[in-house]
């Protein structure tokens, strides 16, 4: 009785990921296929990264902050208050940084992109795409993953910094650093294998930001309510991918890097 429960399951889950593997290969021949919509992709952008900027920037500038007011007391019962400009900034830099704005776009960008196409396709507006010969891939899916890959990083280089400036607000707080002081210890201690694979994982991040909310959307078919679901879906599973590329990110960056 438990086989038979478990079985449909299964093969529910194998089925996903046959779907999810031909959506794959759909987006990568459309890459190729003449007529890229650039001024879609543009529009993508700015959509995707203009519009994350304030989120990200808040997000990142209290995270800076709280990780120094959090660590401040550890490092001074160590009588290591003066390494805590380094602390943050490799900490940040390499782990905390990219994947808390990656969790951020996982939550803003892929609903939206989720709810945008899930809507779309509950009322047809795929369909009638293809009747008068658009291509709803190449105009759809193919800029929007093309532009979370792109933007995510960007935006995570743009948090990376800002944290660091609330990290600076944070020591201030309690302490007194002047603004060259602090930066030079931050600089001091980073190389560059602290920025290569923190910028290649969040190169990932953003094509499974982008993949699943172009994948959860386009496979809306339970009616209006879908458009809900898909978007919770798509949150739900780019945050899980987001977790499962930073540890086998982390895996490679140590064996690589720091052996």
């Amino acid at each position: 009785m438990a086989a038979e429960i478990v079985v449909p399951g299964w093969k529910k889950w194998l089925e996903d990921i046959g779907d999810q593997v031909g959506f794959f290969l759909k987006f990568l021949r459309n890459i190729f296929t003449g007529g890229f919509e650039w001024s879609e992709f543009v529009r993508q952008c700015y959509e995707i990264g203009y519009r994350s900027v304030m989120l990200v920037g808040i997000t990142s500038f209290i995270m800076g902050l709280v990780l120094v007011v959090q660590l401040r007391p550890t490092l001074v019962s160590f009588g290591s208050a003066g390494m805590l400009p380094k602390t943050l900034s490799v900490s940040f830099i390499r782990e905390i940084g990219p994947v808390i704005i990656a969790l951020i776009c996982a939550g803003k960008i892929a609903s939206s992109i989720g709810a945008e196409l899930g809507s779309m396709k509950v009322t047809e507006q795929l369909d009638a795409m293809e009747v008068s010969g658009a291509n709803p891939v190449q105009y759809l899916v193919v800029t929007r993953i093309l532009a979370t890959t792109i933007m995510v990083p960007v935006l995570s280089l743009m948090g990376d910094v800002i944290g660091l400036f609330g990290g600076f607000l944070g020591i201030n707080i309690r302490d007194d650093m002047s603004f060259h002081l602090y930066f030079t210890k931050v600089i001091s201690v980073l190389d560059f294998t602290d920025f290569l694979p923190a910028l290649v994982k969040t190169v990932f991040f953003g094509f499974a930001i982008g993949f699943v909310g172009c994948y959860k959307g386009f496979n809306s078919n339970k009616g209006t309510e879908s458009v809900g679901i898909a978007a919770n879906s798509a949150v739900v599973t780019a945050s899980l991918w987001i977790f499962v590329i930073d540890a086998i990110a982390v895996q490679v960056t140590s064996l690589l890097f720091y052996k």
